[in-house]
């Protein structure tokens, strides 16, 4: 049986702003579930909204340590992520995010960021030294899995704007940070 989406919790929704538990049994059919429909969630958004590289189970009102991920290979699973090394070296950009899709907010991630965490089977995975692409990315989500959103994280200053008002000046906002998704 095909796997269903779920919606996408909104900002505002008290339950992104719990820390989500530890996974500690991978048989678990609700964990199963719980992967199956966040992949499912990522695909229907991405397809709706043109863009989505990752999503987080407390988006979907899980509040469990798992991140589903599509790079551009095809999905797979970030479980119980550990951040073990950050640059120093900082950047700013304008993030977005499934849980508030109309906004984007700047803020400052690290260049780099090196991660320990396990698969969809409990295997343990090292994911040292991340280009920035996935470094910004999991640094974003693993806020999720913590209840933290992108908007705590706004930079001081005129750091929010609605998403139509940037892309009718796409190249001003673009100026004012360092790096610029896709």
């Amino acid at each position: 049986m095909p796997s269903i989406e779920a919606p996408v919790l909104l900002l505002g929704d008290p339950r992104l702003r719990v820390r989500s538990a530890e996974v500690r049994d991978f048989d678990d059919a609700a964990f199963t579930a719980a992967g199956e429909t966040l992949a499912a969630t990522l695909v229907a958004f991405r397809r709706k909204h043109g863009f989505g590289r990752a999503i987080s189970a407390p988006q979907i009102g899980a509040a469990r340590r798992l991140i589903a991920v599509n790079l551009g290979d095809g999905p797979f699973f970030v479980v119980n992520p550990v951040i073990t090394s950050r640059s120093e070296e900082t950047f700013t950009m304008w993030d977005d995010c499934m849980s508030f899709p109309d906004l984007l907010v700047k803020v400052e991630r690290h260049r780099m960021i090196s991660l320990r965490y396990q698969d969809e089977r409990g295997v343990p995975v090292v994911w040292e030294r991340m280009d920035l692409a996935a470094s910004e990315l999991l640094q974003h989500e693993i806020d999720h899995l913590d209840g933290v959103l992108a908007v705590d994280r706004a930079l001081p200053g005129n750091s929010l704007v609605i998403k139509s008002v940037y892309e009718a000046d796409r190249d001003r906002f673009r100026r004012e940070v360092d790096y610029v998704i896709g």
